[in-house]
């Protein structure tokens, strides 16, 4: 049976040095509960275990049990909630940037998260009973915090399968050459997202997450293998000599350079989805190495697939990338994305809804029994998602600056800021501690200031960037609700 995770409250226990250490001080969030009228030896032999969130796990017939997921698959998962349609934009983003600051500004980036994801994990070994980051909300600021970090987890959530959707719109229509009405296509990718989003654990659809993992790596090598391969960029000039002008330091708009770091920061806005999936571990104390190789695989990815497109592609880079070497291999491309695209909508329809579920249940006897009301409500979740990210994937125009918007406000919150906030809070207590005050200390505090300004300076900067791309695309494309146009035709 999987470590207790469970807020009931425990007798002191002896420390190393003898001394009483209350529950909270107990790293691993391991209770003990006393069994009235057992020897210690028997009570030792027979500890209640109750998950902080789900309650007890498979202690019943027909009982669904959450945390099932190992450290490699919560890894896989990690990955695949990073990698997707984030990773293509990074060559247009060193174009804007320049070369050499895109590069220094995606590993700041890289290492910035990376603590904050690992943080994550600390945090839901000292709290418990927190599912997602709109209960870490209610914890550090109570109930409107809780609400507002809800509101604000949902609709990234939602909008990026939203933009999933539309991803397999494009997909479709470059394989098919258009061949129906986009509109048709993200139905489709909706009707196609449902029954897998459904499926109730973590487990269940981590196959999903590998497939898509695996589709989504190959299709953008094969474009990167392309590229280097030394053909011509379909953007450039198809006869005759061209030059790729490649920036090294650029000199972008204020605006411009804000929404390529807000484009870096989109390609790891994963982090909110991270605490559901610690959540569903079998060993929350295992999140750590899951982070770790998550974000250096991502890192290393990213930077790969960057440099080399973007060496090889310079300023006739596609965005998305997987146009950049031509309309066959385009169509190559996006048909191996296709699982890649499909998981990224499952997994990020599945974990609002499940966020809602749990919300919903919790405390109720329905979270783990599959009554009718489990399933009633469950399938409602699911349902009700997929039907917010479809109608706003189609009705809204330039969906992608949309996109980009959320992801500046949300994204760079709860990827930086947030998680700095639940530092802060973990340690508030050792500001009136003087012995506690180490360098070690001091220099954590600078650095979660630091990262606190910094999320809010690309959330401020972002947003301004996202709004101006929003009023120049619409200026220039228009937009109109549930078209039919080709949205492949640019890449």
């Amino acid at each position: 049976m999987a470590p207790s995770y469970s807020t009931a409250i425990s007798d002191p226990v002896p420390n190393e040095k003898g001394d009483a250490q209350k529950k909270e001080d107990l790293p691993t969030g391991v209770v003990q509960m006393r069994l009235d009228g057992r020897s210690d030896d028997e009570e030792a032999q027979d500890i209640e275990e109750v998950d902080g969130v789900f309650g007890a796990q498979g202690a019943e017939p027909g009982q669904v049990n959450y945390r099932s997921v190992g450290w490699v698959s919560t890894s896989i998962l990690l990955m695949k909630s990073q990698i997707g349609l984030g990773v293509l934009a990074i060559p247009d983003v060193f174009h804007t940037l320049g070369l050499a600051p895109g590069i220094i500004i995606l590993v700041v980036i890289a290492a910035l998260t990376t603590y904050a994801d690992w943080y994550i994990g600390i945090f839901k070994l000292k709290h418990p009973h927190v599912y997602s980051v709109s209960d870490c909300g209610e914890v550090m600021f109570g109930k409107v915090g809780g609400e507002l970090f809800g509101i604000g987890y949902w609709l990234l959530m939602t909008l990026i399968s939203g933009s999933a959707f539309l991803g397999l719109s494009t997909a479709l229509n470059a394989i098919s050459m258009h061949g129906t009405c986009t509109a048709v296509f993200v139905a489709v990718a909706a009707i196609a997202t449902l029954p897998l989003a459904s499926l109730r654990r973590l487990e269940n659809i981590k196959w999903i997450g590998w497939i898509g993992l695996i589709s989504m790596l190959v299709s953008i090598l094969l474009v990167t293998i392309a590229v280097g391969a030394g053909g011509r960029p379909s953007l450039a000039p198809q006869e005759g000599p061209y030059d790729l002008g490649i920036v090294i330091w650029g000199k972008p708009k204020f605006a411009d350079a804000m929404n390529a770091v807000a484009n870096i920061l989109l390609a790891y806005a994963g982090t909110a989805a991270f605490l559901p999936i610690a959540s569903e571990m079998r060993d929350p104390r295992d999140f750590s190495k899951a982070v770790l190789a998550c974000q250096g695989f991502v890192t290393a990815f990213y930077l790969t697939i960057g440099i080399v497109v973007y060496c090889f592609a310079g300023q006739y880079v596609a965005s998305p990338a997987l146009g950049t070497a031509g309309v066959l291999v385009k169509r190559i491309a996006y048909g191996l994305a296709i699982p890649g695209l499909l998981a990224a909508a499952v997994i990020y329809t599945h974990l609002p809804a499940k966020w809602i579920f749990v919300r919903a249940l919790r405390k109720s006897h329905h979270l783990t029994h599959s009554t009718k009301t489990h399933w009633v409500v469950w399938l409602s979740c699911t349902f009700g998602c997929v039907l917010f990210s479809y109608v706003v994937a189609s009705a809204v125009p330039v969906f992608s600056g949309l996109v980009g918007l959320v992801g500046a406000l949300f994204g760079s919150f709860f990827s930086l800021t947030g998680v700095s906030f639940m530092w802060f809070y973990d340690v508030r207590g050792r500001f009136r501690v003087a012995e506690k005050r180490t360098l070690s200390f001091w220099l954590l505090v600078t650095l979660n200031t630091f990262i606190i300004f910094a999320g809010l300076f690309i959330m401020v900067g972002g947003t301004y960037g996202s709004i101006v791309s929003i009023i120049d695309s619409y200026e220039a494309n228009g937009g109109r609700p549930w078209a039919c146009a080709d949205n492949s035709g640019s890449v």
